[in-house]
Parts: C-alpha cells; structure tokens; sequence
C-alpha cells in the first residue's frame, strides 16, 4: 500500500513547517514546555524506555525524549512526515518508518510506550486509530484531545473568529473525558489519568504573545481548580491493568 491510500493522514500537515510555526516564538514554547513536563511525568513510571510515537513528524517530543536516552520510533503517514524528524534530530538517534497508523507495522505490545499527539481528533476513524495504539503498547498510550467541558464548548460559534485570528488552524473532533475512557477500557488500557493543560484558550495566549502574561493568568485558574476541571486540550494516559493482562 503507498502512503496516498493510507487512511488517516492528518499528520502530514502537523509535520510541515507552516504547522512548527504555530509553536514558534515564546508563547508556543509555553505550550510545549508544558505539554513535555506532562508527558515526562507520565513516562516516569514506565519499566523500559522503547517508544513508538505514531503521527509524530511535528518532533514536538522527540528532542526531550532522546536526550532522556529513550529507543524512539517515529511514524507517518507519508514520506514527507519524515523530512522534518531528518531536519531537526541527530542522525541516528530515532528510527522513522511511513506506514498506516491503522495497521501499524509492529507485532503486539512492540513498545512499552505509544505517543499519540496532534492526531486522534482530526482522524476520521479515531477509535481505529485508537484501538492500533493500544495493541502495539505494552504498558501505556498517552494522546492528547480537546475536550468538550471547557472553552470548546463554545467551538462552533467561534470557529470562524478563531479561523480569523490564527490564520492556519483546522477543524477538530472534541470528546467527553468518559468516551476517551471508554475507548481505552475495551482494549485493557483502564488505568486512567486525565491532565488538562491550560484553562484559557489557546487562541487568546496566542494572540496575547506574552508567555509571562499567560503564566500569570493561568496560574489562578490552576490554584482554584478550573483548570482541573474545565481544561484543555487534556493529555490523557492510559495505563494497562497488569492484573487482567
């Protein structure tokens, strides 16, 4: 099968560069910065360090991982996905493979970890994606997705206002915590643990461009619990049950 028959592809356009350039400048170093620190803390209670991140050609997690000594594998959906993985980490230090991130090429439970971000809600088949990334995984998948209880509420009447003001966003699937939990739970991932990233929406720090600025007014909605609550985009890891394994 060639890439342009493969089914989900929605990580072509997060592996491009007019994509890296929604993270450039201070305030997208904020958002990764957190979005690191919250996936980290999730690896630290893995037994082994074999990661497959599926979709992964942005390299938003790749450079930290490595310099952590993990055995990395990067996928896409394309060849092209690959070329940024080449541009922007040391040779050597990754392996890359373009296949169907629904059939993943890899025998069951291959990685301890399977990273999944930027991808599940733009995938049409986002259960099928979902379902790939818990066979491959032994011990955890960790994705990230906007939920519904949050400021996406309000996603259909701000699309085009937001569309307006970032200039290059897309469309996206949003979900309720227990449909994630349910997806995971029918493939013996139902060790749930849900970490919302920012209270305030992306697009207003994006606009502000001001990384102390959006420290400062994330820091009260932190302290008093709305974050926890009402948070988004949410990075949720899903652990294997050993017990019923």
């Amino acid at each position: 099968m060639d890439a342009a028959s493969f089914p989900e592809t929605a990580d072509i356009e997060t592996s491009s560069s007019d994509y890296a350039a929604r993270f450039s400048g201070a305030v997208g170093q904020f958002f990764l910065k957190e979005q690191t620190r919250t996936t980290l803390q999730f690896l630290k209670y893995c037994k082994d360090k074999t990661v497959l991140d599926v979709g992964g050609g942005h390299c938003q997690l790749a450079q930290p991982l490595i310099e952590r000594g993990y055995n990395l594998t990067i996928t896409g959906s394309d060849p092209i996905c690959g070329k940024r993985t080449a541009e922007r980490l040391p040779p050597g230090s990754f392996s890359y493979l373009t296949c169907n991130s629904l059939a993943l090429p890899f025998a069951d439970r291959s990685f301890s970890v399977v990273l999944s971000f930027r991808l599940v809600p733009h995938a049409d088949n986002w259960l099928g994606l979902l379902a790939e990334l818990c066979r491959v995984a032994k011990e955890m998948v960790i994705i990230d997705y906007p939920d519904i209880r949050s400021f996406n509420l309000f996603y259909h009447l701000l699309f085009h206002l937001k569309k307006k003001m970032e200039g290059n966003t897309r469309t996206y699937r949003m979900f309720k915590r227990k449909q994630i939990a349910a997806a995971f739970a029918m493939h013996g991932l139902d060790q749930i643990s849900f970490q919302p990233q920012f209270f305030w929406p992306m697009v207003l720090h994006r606009q502000l461009q001001n990384r102390a600025l959006s420290a400062s007014i994330e820091q009260p909605a932190r302290a008093t619990g709305l974050t926890t609550l009402f948070g988004s985009p949410i990075i949720v890891c899903a652990t294997r049950n050993p017990v019923r394994s």
